[in-house]
């Protein structure tokens, strides 16, 4: 696992979360909460009760978390490719096999998912809190006073289980969704260079990135809202599901197979300029930190 992925995937995960983190706060909301009917409705409602910091809730940790959560995607990635291409008695500046990629994805996503879980679980729970602090002294007050105290409540609580609580899901979701960002990316980077050229110029860069994460999270998004329902169970009541499987026989069963695809929308379009923000940031920063033709590696090329 090479220090420049590592970096690079770090710079990148924290400008993808800064840029996509209001459109996430609303994305949360319509999956978990039912008084919330579709995007617009969900912002405007945030915005009156809860001002501008309604859509940041919960940012201060997931902002440094998915930092770590998005250096390990990346360097897993890269050292997956490596080790595979090392398997084969390939040169390591060939081409990647369409399955290499593929491969190495999945096992990127499944290996953030112990990094990620804790702060997931904090962001989504603070997130899906509406009380406003602005509130008069009838008003509820919100459970959470920030994301520290939030961590600290569950572990007290839940135990530290709880920081966990909906990993199954989280590892379902972003195994296969990773494993068709990553894969997504490359076909396009492949398709949108021109022939003889070692690498996509910029246009490439950003429209493959941005394609990656719709791809991604038009995959990702069933599975996201079984998670969110998981790890918001019992906040307000009693637990209403025993499991996985329950929450998701007892959500097609009571809402129909569309509710997996009501925050489609959002996602989607959230997911497009925080996908550019990601990969173009990750290109910029490892071709700084990896300067020259001899140490040029070329994990977006396929044979």
């Amino acid at each position: 696992m090479q220090i420049v992925d590592f970096v690079s995937g770090s710079l990148a995960g924290a400008c993808g979360v800064a840029l996509g983190y209001p459109l996430e706060t609303v994305r949360v909301r319509i999956q978990t909460q039912k008084q919330f009917t579709g995007i617009w409705q969900c912002a405007v409602t945030t915005f009156s009760k809860e001002g501008v910091h309604g859509f940041f809730k919960g940012m201060t940790i997931p902002i440094s978390t998915i930092s770590v959560t998005s250096a390990v995607v990346f360097a897993t990635y890269r050292d997956c490719l490596r080790r595979l291409n090392q398997a084969r008695g390939a040169d390591p500046t060939a081409p990647n096999r369409k399955l290499d990629v593929f491969l190495s994805g999945m096992v990127a996503g499944i290996v953030q998912t112990s990094v990620l879980a804790p702060g997931d679980i904090v962001k989504v729970r603070l997130q899906c809190q509406t009380e406003s602090k602005r509130g008069g002294p009838d008003m509820p007050k919100p459970k959470y006073r920030g994301p520290i105290h939030c961590l600290l409540s569950i572990i007290r609580e839940e135990g530290v289980r709880g920081l966990y609580r909906g990993i199954l899901p989280l590892i379902l979701r972003d195994a296969p969704s990773f494993a068709m960002y990553f894969w997504t990316y490359s076909v396009c980077c492949e398709l949108l260079t021109r022939s003889g050229k070692k690498s996509p110029d910029w246009r490439a860069v950003m429209l493959a990135g941005g394609l990656a994460g719709m791809v991604g999270w038009t995959i990702g998004t069933p599975m996201d809202v079984i998670k969110s329902r998981l790890q918001m169970d019992g906040i307000r009541g009693p637990r209403k599901y025993r499991g996985l499987i329950h929450c998701l026989t007892d959500t097609v069963r009571v809402e129909g197979v569309g509710v997996f695809y009501r925050s489609l929308g959002i996602s989607v379009l959230r997911a497009f300029p925080v996908g550019v923000a990601v990969f173009a940031t990750y290109e910029v920063v490892s071709g700084f930190l990896r300067p020259g033709p001899d140490s040029i590696e070329l994990p977006w090329r396929l044979k």
